[in-house]
């Protein structure tokens, strides 16, 4: 009867042993995957996150020229003394056409603030010409095209996300980059950056 006492006293030891051993066993499993998780979403922020900028990149914005959707040419340079919102945007790209209407609105109401807004269409010249006659926006734009990619790049954008937006003060200088579709909240407090 002891024995078999002992048979029983050692099979619940063991099957503690076991129960316990599978419990780390997924803590240890859980943690990794948390941790690998959490290394995945860093890399996957900063790959999306626009990167430094040099002086000769925003230099080389204020040198551009591009082609106006409703004809003329479009040189940034007399754009700058006045702080410039410049938003990167395309037709195909579905949040640049939902934060076209917001950016345009937030252009009309700071006219006279002395604000600027420039949209700079990553896309084909034709597709542009189009959307802007079926939804005009009271904002200067430019044609940009593929020369609009590889600018967005040297600014920051470095994965050519779109839409993506930059804030240069009065003198010229890169205050603000966005990633992504603006919200009024951005457009509010980067207009309390420069006003």
């Amino acid at each position: 009867m002891a024995d078999q006492e002992n048979l029983k006293n050692l099979k619940a030891d063991d099957m503690s042993s076991a129960e316990a051993s599978m419990s780390r066993r997924h803590w240890l499993t859980a943690g990794v995957a948390a941790t690998a998780g959490l290394t995945g979403a860093w890399v996957a922020w900063q790959k999306y996150q626009p990167h430094d900028v040099l002086d000769e990149a925003v230099q080389n914005f204020w040198n551009q020229e591009f082609e106006r959707p409703e004809g003329g040419t479009l040189r940034l340079e007399t754009l700058r003394g006045k702080p410039l919102l410049v938003n990167f945007w395309a037709t195909w790209c579905p949040p640049c056409i939902e934060e076209l209407p917001l950016i345009d609105a937030f252009y009309q109401q700071n006219l006279s603030k002395s604000f600027q807004v420039l949209g700079l269409a990553v896309d084909q010249p034709s597709q542009v010409r189009r959307y802007l006659t079926q939804r005009p926006l009271q904002f200067p734009n430019g044609l940009a095209g593929f020369v609009g990619t590889e600018l967005g790049k040297s600014l920051g954008n470095a994965e050519g996300v779109l839409p993506y937006s930059l804030l240069f003060d009065a003198k010229g200088k890169l205050l603000m980059q966005k990633a992504g579709k603006l919200d009024q909240k951005d457009l509010d407090s980067w207009l309390r950056k420069v006003i």
